[in-house]
């Protein structure tokens, strides 16, 4: 099967969250779920800044955000939570990019959820989804990656299933001035039936329970 690019205006929808096309404007609404530090401490965005983080303030977070999603060379994806009280809430992004027909090949990166939603369902069902589009579509490997130093995103993207490849050493500058390896992982056509039954059993192991972030106080920062 020859890959193809998916739609822009794709829209994919599971149990509870939907992930739907994100588009500049909307991400002052963004900015209410990932605008703290603890989005940035673990490594998104090329890590913590030294000294005041514009990235914490509305505009400076929006004028960040717009030059580091890959609008117009990927699909950004909103999540937004499906049912319950919080139902269309935006909590999060991650986009499907990098995407190489020829080499039949893309990336599932650039993605952050609101810590009140970090160890829910999101993840797993964001990941089945996102997998589950780029398999659909003729690709036969879809990279993953984190900043190597950044535990948790590493043992969240292990538990997908990813197999882990190496070490990309000195890959990207990080937002101190320090460079950044970066550990990568993929998870190929082949693995593909085996990760998503495992990615399905996560879900339904979820239950019935809505996803919620009323009252939730966000999650403890990475340190």
């Amino acid at each position: 099967m020859v890959a193809s690019r998916p739609e822009a205006d794709t829209e994919l929808v599971g149990r509870c969250i939907r992930l739907v096309p994100l588009v500049p404007d909307d991400l002052h609404e963004l900015f209410g779920a990932l605008g703290r530090a603890e989005t940035f401490a673990g490594g998104y965005g090329g890590g913590p800044r030294p000294g005041a983080d514009d990235r914490l303030s509305p505009d400076g977070f929006v004028e960040f955000m717009t030059h580091y999603l890959q609008f117009h060379r990927g699909l950004v994806f909103g999540v937004r939570i499906r049912g319950g009280a919080d139902d269309g809430t935006l909590i999060g992004t991650s986009t499907l990019g990098d995407l190489d027909e020829r080499r039949e090949s893309a990336h599932i990166g650039w993605t952050a959820y609101d810590p009140r939603v970090w160890g829910t369902v999101v993840n797993p069902e964001a990941k089945l989804l996102m997998l589950g589009l780029a398999f659909d579509h003729g690709y036969g490997r879809v990279k993953l990656q984190a900043d190597a130093r950044n535990a948790r995103s590493r043992a969240a993207i292990e538990r997908l299933g990813a197999v882990f490849e190496g070490i990309a050493r000195r890959d990207a500058p990080r937002a101190d001035g320090t460079w950044r390896d970066a550990a990568v992982y993929s998870v190929t056509v082949d693995e593909w039936p085996s990760v998503r039954r495992g990615l399905q059993e996560r879900v339904e192991a979820w239950g019935d329970r809505d996803v919620e972030v009323t009252g939730r106080p966000p999650a403890t920062p990475v340190r």
